[in-house]
């Protein structure tokens, strides 16, 4: 097997009887250590409203370990572009890059959003433009439903159920049209499982409050195609608008910035990677089933840029390496119970300890809860572990693998990735 370079993904988890303090310092000290360790990247995803993780703000969490590393390159997995300007965003890495030159990764995420308004409505008095200036065709994403706007030139903010409803809708043609209502394999036996169904949580009063919270009353989010776009031509320092002024981003422009798309399934953001020619990362963490369809459309997408002369993918993986294969069992056992509490909807805790996990009385509901993120998790020792990370790389094709870990003690954590580093050192050189 060809190298493969392993890369951190950090979601700044909070241990149960931990302080948001103690997670940031943990960080800050992961950081340091996984670049001791041979790691070539460290990635921020961003959540909110979940008591167990701090990601928020990757472009703040990627400052605050900048300064305690020097190698080490340093991204987001991802920006969520549903309540973010590409201005803000480049801006605020094009700061960090000022600083910290050549090092950051800029992957950018999908996430809902109130969709524009398609029947007239214009938003402070002007149409609606997306990329470089051009008009949007006003759906959220992949081209959900849209919650319009009185017809006096003003669009409305969208109540709660109805940011919900135009979510569920993008989410759902999102996901490329693959059936994954049973259980399958790829062809060198890595599991792919029963797709997840997340009808629930997008009708969730939650996640209504947590769109309204993150989108200013009035504003919308433009397809996700024309936002990667203004973002490419803001670095590039040639964005155009509509009435064909010119803007540069200051900081930002020409910031020597890798950008990757995120990407959970066949959809939209493998065809924009691919066709933009950027970077691609798929998750096997949080969407295990359909982690092969997404590297699949990228590939089949997949246009030469002036960046990227061919096809290049990460993929993303739950692990938790110990001593031995029981060792690492007793360290992952919080992870059913901290999934469970994302999936119920009610947000993700923060990480239990294993008596607390063991004391934790499972339901048959709880369990199909979380069966397909159980089973994907890769625990074990060393040795078991790499064997399953070259088994997942060799059924994507992944040229890198992403490990996010969590475990109750952050030695532990830090532990779990020094035994992988020396493992896949010792095998890959």
């Amino acid at each position: 097997m060809a190298d493969i370079p392993l890369a951190v993904l950090d979601l700044v988890p909070v241990s149960a009887g931990g302080t948001p303090s103690d997670a940031l310092r943990n960080t800050v000290d992961l950081a340091r250590q996984a670049e001791e360790f041979g790691y070539r990247r460290y990635w921020f995803a961003e959540h909110h409203l979940n008591p167990g993780l701090l990601g928020v703000s990757p472009a703040v969490a990627i400052a605050l370990v900048a300064g305690a590393t020097s190698t080490i390159r340093l991204g987001s997995a991802g920006v969520q572009s549903g309540h973010r300007t590409p201005l803000s965003i480049v801006e605020e890495f094009g700061l960090i890059d000022a600083l910290h030159p050549g090092r950051l990764d800029l992957g950018i995420g999908r996430s809902p959003g109130r969709p524009a308004p398609t029947n007239g409505a214009t938003h402070n008095g002007s149409s609606p433009v997306g990329v470089n200036g051009g008009p949007t065709n006003g759906g959220p994403g992949d081209g959900g439903s849209a919650d319009g706007g009185p017809g006096d030139g003003a669009a409305t903010p969208a109540p709660a159920p109805a940011l919900v409803s135009a979510a569920a809708a993008a989410y759902q043609a999102s996901l490329g049209g693959v059936d994954h209502s049973t259980e399958q394999r790829a062809a060198n036996g890595l599991l792919i499982p029963r797709r997840f169904d997340f009808s629930r949580l997008l009708g969730s009063p939650r996640l209504g409050l947590t769109l309204s919270l993150l989108q200013q009353p009035g504003a919308y989010t433009p397809e996700y195609a024309d936002q990667v776009d203004d973002v490419l031509a803001l670095l590039h320092d040639t964005y155009h608008a509509a009435d064909g002024q010119t803007a540069s981003a200051w900081p930002g422009a020409g910031a020597a910035l890798e950008v990757w798309i995120l990407g959970a399934s066949g959809g939209s953001s493998a065809s924009v990677a691919g066709s933009r020619g950027l970077r691609f990362a798929a998750s096997y963490h949080h969407s295990p089933s359909t982690v092969l369809d997404a590297v699949e459309a990228y590939r089949a997408a997949f246009e030469p840029s002036t960046d990227l002369a061919a096809p290049y993918v990460s993929v993303s993986a739950d692990v938790v390496v110990g001593e031995d294969d029981a060792d690492a069992a007793r360290l992952a056992a919080g992870y059913g119970l901290w999934v469970r509490s994302i999936r119920s909807g009610a947000g993700a805790i923060p990480f239990p300890t294993p008596e607390q996990a063991a004391a934790h009385v499972w339901s048959d509901a709880d369990r199909d809860l979380v069966a397909d993120r159980v089973a994907t998790q890769l625990v074990g020792s060393p040795s078991t572990v790499a064997d399953r990370l070259e088994q997942l790389a060799t059924a994507t094709g992944a040229d890198e693998l992403a490990v996010t870990t969590i475990t109750h003690r952050h030695a532990d954590r830090v532990r779990s990735y020094e035994l992988l580093a020396a493992e896949w050192t010792r095998r890959h050189g």
